[in-house]
């Protein structure tokens, strides 16, 4: 009987997945059990097996979000533990990955130490955010936007993602071309945040998606 834990990777860049791979089989207690590329993979296996212990999931796989992956892994197997794992800034997706109902979130830019101390920690029941993470989550518990949180909690994954992608100074072209998505695409999704967050232009769009993702004080585009 196997006494390791299976973890699963998913994740479309394959020399960093290996990288994960080579990192986790040397540990005594952990074994890679299956890498793919696709989310559509990952559902496809966990559908045919209840072996799988922990899921490394990346936010952004070439024809899906991890946002949506997660969801159907969770319809699968509800107590399946999911840890994201990702080129994307902690500050701004970990808060929306554990609503999505992952364990934790780690950056790829972190030590393997860290990758596999979050791992044991998700493995034990736990959640694993960095202690800068931990501590940003509490100070806007205290201090709270709750109409605005609202507001950026209606929309979409993918929604989600072009914001921030515009916050970060991106043009819908350079967005359509990160993302491997049509420009017209992108398009919708910037009328469809408009829409949502009441906001009258383009140009209101790019100073909410600055400030929201800057931390400034977000009210004043409402000014």
């Amino acid at each position: 009987m196997n006494s390791k834990a299976q973890v699963m990777l998913v994740d479309d860049h394959a020399m960093l997945r290996h990288g994960m791979a080579m990192l986790i089989n040397m540990e005594p207690d952990l074994e890679v059990c299956a890498e793919v590329g696709d989310g559509n993979e990952a559902l496809a296996l966990l559908k045919g097996t209840d072996k799988v212990d922990i899921v490394l999931l990346d936010v952004t796989l070439k024809t899906s979000s991890g946002f949506e992956v997660i969801k159907y892994m969770h319809a699968l197997q509800p107590a399946l533990p999911v840890l994201f794992v990702s080129m994307h800034d902690e500050t701004v997706y970990a808060e929306r990955a554990l609503r999505a109902g992952a364990s934790g979130y780690v950056m790829k830019q972190e030590p393997g130490e860290v990758l596999l101390t979050a791992i044991r920690e998700v493995l034990k029941g736990n959640v694993y955010l960095s202690k800068e993470m931990n501590a940003k989550l509490l100070n806007r518990m205290v201090a709270g936007h709750p109409e605005h949180e609202q507001l950026i909690n209606s929309l979409t994954p993918s929604e989600f993602e072009v914001l921030h992608l515009i916050g970060s100074g991106h043009s819908s072209k350079e967005i359509a071309t990160l993302l491997n998505r049509s420009i017209k695409t992108i398009e919708t999704h910037r009328f469809n945040i408009r829409t949502k967050l009441n906001l009258k232009n383009g140009a209101d769009l790019i100073r909410y998606a600055t400030r929201w993702f800057s931390e400034e004080p977000i009210d004043q585009v409402y000014r």
